[in-house]
This record gives structure tokens, sequence and C-alpha cells, in this order.
């Protein structure tokens, strides 16, 4: 029986470092359609550079095999320009740089990590219920 319960708890823990990188993974996420139209405050500067979450195994206590999410990386592609002259933000040719954040791409990320937050949910909530019912069948 407790053979059952260690198999468990091992599952739902792997579930729930899944659900904490996706969550952190969400957050990036939200910040970089936040920032999506933001600009730079000097003239010529740069505005804000889209961020990538990076995941890494982690091992767990028990010894399963989780995932976390390491750190967080500036997406180095081109940012966009516009040509703005007026802006204050504007370099001395009247371009203004815009983020490199693609909200259509953001949108599409959030809901994959929505999905699979909702798979490592179900991972969970599945575990639970075998664990209850093989306990309801040892008992009888």
């Amino acid at each position: 029986m407790t053979e059952i319960r260690s198999q468990s708890m091992a599952t739902m823990a792997i579930a729930a470092s899944a659900l904490k990188a996706q969550q952190g993974r969400m957050r990036v996420i939200a910040e970089n359609i936040a920032n999506a139209n933001s600009t730079a405050r000097v003239a010529g500067g740069d505005p804000y550079r889209r961020q990538v979450p990076v995941f890494k195994p982690t091992t767990l206590p028990g010894g399963g095999e989780g995932v976390s999410m390491a750190k967080v990386d500036p997406d180095m592609k081109d940012f966009r320009t516009e040509y703005d002259p007026g802006n204050p933000a504007a370099d001395a040719k009247g371009y203004l740089k815009l983020p490199n954040v693609d909200t259509l791409v953001e949108a599409l990320d959030m809901k994959e990590a929505q999905r699979a937050y909702e798979a490592n949910m179900n991972v969970i909530e599945t575990s639970r219920a075998m664990e209850s019912r093989t306990l309801d069948i040892l008992r009888k």
C-alpha cells in the first residue's frame, strides 16, 4: 500500500513541477504582451526586448524527473521599426524602434502553456482518483 502511495506522490510531484514551470512561462508571456507596444524612454534608445523562458530537467525528491524554468533569456531578434519623426523616442532619421514582440505568437504560446497546465492538472486529478480507487479496493 505504501508503494502505491509513493508512486502516486511521485507522479503528482512531477506534474506539480510542470505546473510551476508553465505558470512561470505564462507570466513571461503576459509581460511580453503587456510591453508589445512600448517604446524607448530616450531618443534612439532600445525598447522592450521580448523574453523567452528556458526550461531544464530537475531531479525531484524521491528520484523523479521533473522540469523547472531555469532562466529567462532575451530574444535577440531585430526590433521592428516605424517611421515616426514626431515621436520623442525616434532616432535622428525619424525611425522609432518597437519591441520585437509579435502578439499573435505570444497568444499562441499562451494557449500552448494553458493546455500544458491543464494536462498536468488532469494528471494530478487522475492520480488522486486512481489512488483513492485502489485504496477502496484494498479495504474490501
